[in-house]
């Protein structure tokens, strides 16, 4: 059996498992046995999530467990923080509930594969949450339209700085949205390389998403142009933070326009205050409900509606792809501030009362 498979590879983290903290929507009773996972019919759903060190994934757990709460059914969540053998030790964690479904935010796109096998082994069928699971049989795919991200990114900052030395810092190298960020930015981006009026003299990716490999990577890009820089593509806003803490350090912050991505409270603050562009806002709110919503219907083995398909390296995946929004200065109260996503006084707290824009 796949699960047994499962049980070799994580022997050496299994005990992890036991001592990881595991989220409940609708109950606080943490140690529920797979006896008792499915008992009256009820739905319960378990979510294999990469990380909760971000303030973004945060959003999904909570949006997620108040969403559950609110339609009755169960959701068992676990985050292994970066840990490709945790993350698979969790996921049989959940798999031996006997949850009805699996939802997956995978650290490492092709890893998870093994979790998606291990999943329909038990006859459980598998939502890859947000990040696409590759070379898999997964059965549906909800997330944004991620390639639309990189070009809302691209198009926006080629506007402002339509020639000049760009620099291209992107996101985890085994999230497969980091590529399909890339491939977006780059479908704009190469028409005006091949033409001359852009050169790409920096790019790289960052390990784990994490801030501190991308300002090692700006200020790379700085030593290595003399500090020439004239745009700064970053993959998301913990990227451009830690690009915009280089630039500071050079005096170039909020001279050099920096893009971002997951509308980040940090990043609303930057944008307002002129140190960031841009963000590319995609409503968490959104996402976590609709997935919710896919999920409770492959539990009750009903038809899902999809939208698109995006091929997984051995598929083509059923999809529901969501649009993402381009958030700047100039928008922040239409979008952030008027869905709530952010409060007013948090995302303008460095601004001057008086330079404030006014609450409507």
């Amino acid at each position: 059996m796949v699960l047994r498979k499962l049980k070799k590879a994580t022997a050496l983290v299994g005990v992890l498992v036991l001592t990881t903290g595991i989220f409940a929507g609708c109950s606080s009773d943490n140690t529920n046995k797979s006896s008792d996972a499915n008992k009256d019919d009820e739905i319960v759903i378990g979510f294999s999530m990469d990380t909760l060190k971000e303030e973004r994934w945060q959003k999904d757990r909570d949006t997620l467990m108040a969403r559950a709460k609110e339609l009755g059914v169960k959701i068992l969540i676990q985050a292994a923080n970066g840990d490709d053998n945790k993350q698979i030790a969790q996921a049989e964690n959940l798999i031996s509930q006997g949850v009805d479904v699996l939802m997956v935010a995978p650290h490492n796109a092709e890893v998870a594969a093994t979790i998606v096998e291990a999943a329909h082994e038990e006859g459980i069928p598998v939502l890859s949450y947000d990040r696409l699971i590759k070379n898999s049989d997964v059965d549906v795919y909800v997330s944004f339209d991620n390639e639309k991200v990189g070009e809302l990114q691209a198009e926006y900052i080629t506007k402002l700085v339509p020639k000049g030395n760009y620099v291209y810092i992107g996101g985890a190298p085994t999230d497969n949205n980091a590529h399909l960020f890339k491939k977006g930015a780059m479908n704009i981006l190469k028409p005006l390389i091949e033409k001359g009026d852009i050169k790409l003299v920096y790019d790289q990716m960052s390990k784990d998403w994490q801030p501190s490999e991308a300002q090692k990577h700006m200020e790379n890009a700085l030593t290595a142009n003399k500090n020439n820089i004239d745009a700064v593509i970053c993959a998301n806003d913990g990227t451009a933070g830690g690009a915009i803490s280089a630039l500071s350090e050079q005096q170039l912050a909020g001279k050099v326009p920096v893009t971002g991505q997951d509308a980040e409270l940090a990043a609303c603050q930057r944008i307002v205050e002129g140190l960031q562009t841009m963000t590319v806002y995609k409503p968490i709110p959104k996402l976590a409900e609709t997935a919710l919503d896919v999920a409770i219907k492959l539990a009750k083995k009903e038809k899902v509606e999809t939208n698109a398909t995006v091929n997984n390296g051995k598929i083509d995946v059923p999809s529901v792809l969501l649009e993402p929004i381009v958030v700047d200065k100039d928008n922040m109260m239409d979008t952030i501030i008027k869905d709530g996503y952010h409060p007013y006084e948090e995302v303008y707290k460095n601004v001057p009362e008086d330079q404030r824009p006014k609450q409507k």
